[in-house]
């Protein structure tokens, strides 16, 4: 008894580590989405080039206020200075003899500074800045685009792994019915005067090894589906996720006609909404140029010191004494760009681009219409698929319950109930597959016609 106990203890241990390590987390859709597209590297890529697009902005915002602004230091060893004829010191320069004394160095420094600031550029300034905030819309409506791609393609996944759970489940059941009826055959075979005929066992034999087949077939897609779970979340290494919707249910928001879908795309798809952003931003930016074109009102400034101990300053206003000096300048400038062919083929390139991008929208309406109606074909498809399935569904369990009652009296027939089970494991799984091909196709009908995703209901 003593030696089973610290046995004991550590299986409990082991146990409880075990079930530490292999801790399962449910989360909802919304959960799930946010977690996989806060770890994309196609949303991250997205968002820099919106970041990228607002560094843009505050860059013509800077060219507003002082957008030059310069300082500089120069350093330098220079001789002294002397006079041969003994002139005062501030009166060198009057001596006609005065010549760099090499005997005596010394450090030469000088401290500049200046400055421009537009006055009067005929709103370019303003003019880039609106062109570049047009810009940054049209980087964010691109990222809208793909991030719908992306919850698409998140929507089928998380609830593909709620397919292949209720598909799991629907063949365990099924499994119990196969067994069932398994044993009624050996009971039935093993008597003498069994009237079961050989070929009703090769049957179940055959539907046993199909029935095998699709049970593999569904165990390693779901093992494929928590793969790209694990992969797409990037969990720690301890957790792992599955779905909190544990079963499979009807989208019940009803489709609306074709031309409200089609209306819809036309004023909510961001890639026509981020193009039309584009061609308003290269219309303000071919304002911009035309203004750059025309000649400017400018204040500007400069600063200097120089030092230079070892020669003395000249204080006559007449003579440039530069390694000694102070003086500040201040004024006004207009300046004119001459360059004017390079300005007008700037300008003519930029309004083929604006002319490119007028066409690129006009080409993606019609491809957004074909993807509309294309879009709300499938779904419209996949709606009746799913009504006239349940439909049959209904007659199979009856027909199931029939031959089941037949069997057990002993008046019917082994491969009647076997054809009505088949028939009935058959239609309960075309019926969670086209309620998934509907879910699915709604998302995609609603991606296609700008909306938000409809989200099937959570239980």
């Amino acid at each position: 008894m003593k030696k089973f106990l610290p046995i004991f203890s550590l299986l409990l241990i082991s146990f409880s580590l075990e079930i530490q390590a292999q801790d399962t987390l449910q989360i909802s859709l919304q959960q799930f989405l946010d977690k996989a597209i806060a770890n994309s590297g196609q949303i991250k890529h997205a968002n820099t080039k919106v970041n990228l697009a607002e560094n843009r902005v505050k860059e013509a915002k800077d060219q507003k206020y002082l957008p030059s602004l310069e300082f500089r230091s120069e350093h330098a060893a220079v001789p002294g200075v002397s006079s041969p004829n003994d002139f005062p010191e501030k009166q060198i320069y009057l001596d006609p003899d005065a010549k760099n004394d090499w005997s005596k160095i010394g450090v030469y420094t000088r401290l500049r500074i200046s400055g421009v600031q537009p006055v009067f550029t005929w709103g370019s300034v303003n003019k880039a800045v609106h062109a570049a905030e047009l810009a940054v819309k049209a980087s964010e409506f691109e990222k809208d685009v793909t991030e719908a791609e992306l919850t698409a393609r998140l929507f089928e996944l998380y609830y593909s792994y709620v397919l292949a759970v209720e598909i799991e489940r629907l063949l365990d059941d099924a499994n119990s019915k196969v067994r069932q009826i398994e044993r009624s055959l050996d009971d039935a075979t093993s008597e003498s005067d069994s009237d079961v005929d050989e070929t009703d066992v090769y049957k179940f034999k055959i539907f046993k090894s199909q029935f095998e087949i699709q049970k593999a077939e569904v165990e390693q897609n779901l093992l494929f589906v928590k793969g790209v779970w694990d992969y797409v979340l990037r969990g720690e290494d301890n957790v792992t996720y599955e779905p909190s919707v544990r079963y499979l249910e009807k989208e019940t928001v009803a489709l609306q006609t074709l031309d409200h879908y089609k209306a819809s795309a036309f004023n909510n798809r961001p890639e026509i909404r981020g193009l039309e952003a584009g061609i308003k931003a290269l219309d303000r930016y071919i304002d911009f140029q035309k203004a750059q074109n025309l000649p400017g009102l400018y204040f500007g400034f400069t600063t200097t010191f120089a030092s230079t101990p070892i020669r003395p300053r000249q204080p006559n206003p007449f003579i440039s004494t530069p390694e000694n000096t102070f003086n500040t300048a201040l004024g006004f400038s207009i300046r004119q760009n001459l360059n004017l062919f390079q300005v007008k083929n700037k300008i003519e390139r930029s309004k083929l681009e604006m002319k490119r991008t007028t066409l690129l929208k006009t080409a993606a309406q019609d491809g957004i219409m074909l993807e509309v109606s294309e879009a709300y074909k499938d779904a419209n498809l996949a709606d009746v698929k799913v009504q006239r399935t349940e439909e049959a569904l209904n007659t199979s369990k009856e027909w199931v319950r029939m031959e089941q009652l037949d069997y057990d009296f002993g008046i019917g027939e082994v491969k009647d109930l076997i054809d009505a089970m088949k028939m009935e494991l058959e239609l309960r799984l075309k019926e969670k597959e086209y309620i998934f091909e509907l879910n699915t196709s709604m998302v995609k009908l609603n991606k296609a016609a700008g909306l938000p995703l409809v989200q099937p209901q959570n239980n």
